[in-house]
């Protein structure tokens, strides 16, 4: 489940991490997986680890859909 702690710091959360990748896939549409990783490391410091959870949940969520053949991301706004 994901939780809220005293001790997490609110920019380094799951959920942090996927609103900010969700924010990007909609105004791009489509974003390769290096370009997003690359964004991520750009914007916030620090939350590398997260960024695969972070997919994985706008996954299970509906709201991206992976292209393996160009290795891309893409806002389904479902």
């Amino acid at each position: 489940m994901l939780r809220p702690t005293k001790h997490a710091h609110p920019d380094k959360t799951v959920i942090a991490v996927a609103a900010l990748l969700l924010h990007r896939l909609k105004k791009q549409r489509v974003e390769s997986f290096d370009g997003l990783r690359r964004y991520l490391s750009a914007t916030r410091e620090g939350v590398g680890a997260l960024f695969l959870p972070a997919l994985n949940l706008l996954f299970a969520l509906g709201l991206v859909e992976y292209r393996p053949k160009t290795d891309a991301f893409e806002y389904t706004g479902r």
